[in-house]
């Protein structure tokens, strides 16, 4: 009878909560958002949906500014309001339902307007790690964009109307060492193998091996074997071409031992080495964006008030710059392969104790910098993981709302530009800035109480920021009509698909994993289109 299999150890309640989730960001990125607390103005459909996939992750806090008191339209399109909530403050019943989805997250309440709260107390805004806003004026959105720009806190502007739905970020500076790139790049310096590694590479003899061990050679060291025979007759170079890299798949191919009908025996490390030619292969290099980023003015010029990002990048240019000799930290992963135990784990050993060796050197420069500057401490783990992402760094530079609403040449070429093609999504950016100049005029929604009416009003608001974009009419009137029928109403299940998409945006940006949208997202539900612009 077969002994028993290992009981796995036991999850905490809260690890067993957070399983799938763990696995996308990790701990650290689970503490950062629990440390996180999200502003939410005006609890829309759209914003109430923002909100359920935040609170269902687990963010630390979320607040909701809302002075306006539950209507029967706001029940018939938000499923986080009962009919016993019409005539009470929106935000406190919104949020009475949405925390019961996740006890562990706190939730306030706030019955202002964001109009009042900008001009009473503009410090309310600083102890948030994002401020999301739904359904504003057009006044306020710029008000309310600068004030939180000269603040440095991320804004998410928001609409849903009818079919229609966008977002736009902004952000004046947002870095991410985790961006989770589907494609990581294998690293495993094959063409400047450190010592350890060039000794442990070396002590194989392919043709030497028996049968038994030849099975078990890993697809490294054949894939190193191989390219040191080709460079025996090609000036020592590195294989780059498609047609040299062939050449060495040919090599492969004659390591493979033959059966006694000089057959050639199937070996599963040598299929994985020949598959592994293309993506291993690759000559180590300093990659150009990152040149870019460690020898930006933020790296060089740091102050106090500098990023421990930026104070990582300074040290990482030490190092590549000295001990690196051009090149960045080792990752010190290692792929799957097919081999013996014995050999994975003394290759995994020699790649890890490398990777690690080579973090703590810039660990050494990050303290140095971190005593000159007389700023806060950054720990060994991050400056771990930093290292161990090095190759994948990402730098955001947003732009100010409030730019783009002043019509600057630079975003009314932008604009020009896509309006040129046909059937763009910029249309409906146009149609619902157009809605909001409405808005801001009519103090009402295009097509709320007369429809036929509106559509007359709506096109010369189209008509004047086309103008003022330098763009000629539209030849017809169909999204003028559309958006009309739509008296600005929201539908819920816009809304939900959108809010699901801001939170994951909101959640992106506090975590500082994964790369957001730069910076703005259209979303036509009618057609099921999407288009991503930066203004």
């Amino acid at each position: 009878m077969a002994s028993p299999s290992p009981k796995s150890p036991e999850q905490s309640e809260k690890n067993k909560q957070y399983d799938r989730q763990l696995r996308l960001w990790g701990d650290h990125g689970q503490a950062a958002l629990e440390n996180g607390h999200i502003c939410l103005i005006n609890a829309t459909a759209l914003g109430t949906e923002i909100l359920k996939s935040i609170v269902l992750p687990g963010v630390g806090a979320v607040t909701i500014v809302d002075h306006n008191i539950v209507s029967d339209e706001d029940i018939g399109c938000n499923f986080f309001l009962e009919c016993s909530s019409k005539g009470l403050n929106r935000g406190s019943e919104t949020l009475r339902l949405l925390l019961e989805l996740n006890p562990a997250v706190q939730g306030h309440a706030v019955y202002e307007p964001a109009e009042q709260i900008l001009r009473d107390n503009p410090d309310f805004f600083k102890s948030f790690s994002v401020v999301i806003a739904t359904s504003i004026p057009e006044k306020t959105i710029q008000d309310l964009a600068q004030h939180l720009w000269d603040i440095n806190i991320p804004f998410v502007l928001c609409r849903s109307v009818g079919f229609l739905g966008s977002f736009r970020i902004q952000m004046k500076e947002h870095t991410i060492i985790e961006t989770h790139p589907e494609n990581e790049q294998i690293d495993l310096r094959l063409d400047v193998p450190f010592p350890v590694l060039a000794e442990y590479l070396d002590a194989f003899n392919i043709d030497a091996a028996d049968l038994k061990d030849h099975g078990h050679i890993p697809w490294i060291v054949i894939l190193y074997k191989a390219v040191q025979k080709w460079q025996k007759t090609n000036q020592n170079r590195w294989p780059m071409s498609r047609k040299e890299k062939n050449e060495i798949k040919d090599i492969i191919r004659e390591f493979i031992k033959k059966d006694e009908n000089g057959l050639p025996i199937e070996e599963e490390n040598f299929e994985e080495a020949l598959r592994a030619v293309n993506t291993a292969l690759v000559p180590t290099f300093l990659p150009v964006k990152i040149q870019d980023l460690i020898y930006s003015s933020s790296a060089i010029n740091l102050t106090k008030e500098s990023s421990p990002f930026w104070i990582m990048c300074s040290a990482l240019k030490g190092f590549v710059e000295a001990e690196g000799k051009g090149k960045l930290p080792l990752r010190g992963v290692l792929p799957d392969m097919t081999t013996s135990t014995e050999h994975y784990v003394k290759l995994q050993s020699i790649y890890r104790a490398q990777a690690v060796m080579e973090a703590e050197i810039v660990y050494r420069k990050v303290q140095e910098i971190v005593g000159q500057l007389h700023c806060d401490s950054i720990s060994e783990a991050d400056v771990k993981l930093f290292c161990r992402h090095a190759y994948d760094l990402h730098l955001i530079k947003g732009s100010n709302i409030v730019e783009e609403y002043r019509l600057g040449n630079a975003v009314t070429s932008y604009i020009g530009r896509y309006l040129e093609e046909p059937d763009v999504m910029m249309v409906h950016y146009i149609l619902l800035r157009s809605a909001e100049k409405f808005q801001s005029e009519h103090c009402r929604a295009p097509g709320e109480w007369e429809p036929e009416g509106d559509i007359a009003k709506l096109k010369t608001c189209v008509t004047k920021l086309l103008s003022d974009i330098s763009c000629t009419p539209f030849p017809k009137d169909d999204h003028i009509h559309e958006m009309c029928r739509y008296g600005g109403a929201e539908i819920h299940s816009v809304s939900a698909f959108l809010g699901g998409c801001i939170a994951h945006e909101a959640i992106k940006i506090i975590t500082k994993q994964y790369k957001p949208v730069n910076n703005t997202f259209i979303y036509d539900g009618a057609s099921t289109n999407t288009a991503t612009f930066t203004f």
